[in-house]
């Protein structure tokens, strides 16, 4: 298989590297930065990465572990914003795109590696061996990451329903 040129690669793949990025920071400057940091390390590496492995997933894993480590040293937690109602429809786009806002708010307060994991399958679309690789675990840890995350999100909505 022929090296893609970095340049080339980044031209193509930059727009959903950030937008990836921002889901799992849920800011736009930390995203930016985030995927700045990736693609330096990965321009030092390129023909490397792109012998060994796919250069995707090590620009995503690097963002992942960049956000882990940020929340790590920062070891503080959002609080949830918004209520996220209980409406399986929503009667205009409006309601719905408030609907997702606080749906994504909510997913702002789970650990890092819970809410790259929630990313990765549900807005990515990813399969678990995928997600695997990018987060350097285990399909089964995956898979467990989710559960526990879709979990919090549930408790978290109920008792925010019962609130209201």
């Amino acid at each position: 298989m022929e090296m893609p040129d970095f340049d080339d690669w980044v031209a193509q793949r930059g727009g959903a590297l950030l937008r990836f990025a921002y889901l799992v920071t849920r800011d736009h400057n930390r995203a930016e930065e985030a995927v700045q940091d990736a693609l330096i390390a990965a321009y030092s590496r390129w023909t490397k990465i792109c012998r060994v492995q796919d250069p995707e997933a090590y620009v995503r894993r690097s963002i992942v572990n960049a956000d882990i480590s940020r929340w790590r040293r920062f070891f503080r937690r959002e609080t949830p914003a918004g209520d996220v109602g209980s409406s399986a429809t929503s009667p205009d786009p409006a309601t719905a795109q408030a609907e997702q806002d606080a749906v994504w708010a909510l997913c702002a307060t789970l650990p890092a590696k819970q809410r790259a994991a929630v990313v990765l399958r549900y807005y990515e679309d990813l399969p678990d061996a995928e997600i695997a690789v990018i987060l350097e675990c285990s399909p089964a840890t995956v898979r467990s990451q989710i559960h526990r995350a879709l979990a919090s999100l549930r408790t978290t909505i109920t008792t925010e329903e019962v609130k209201h």
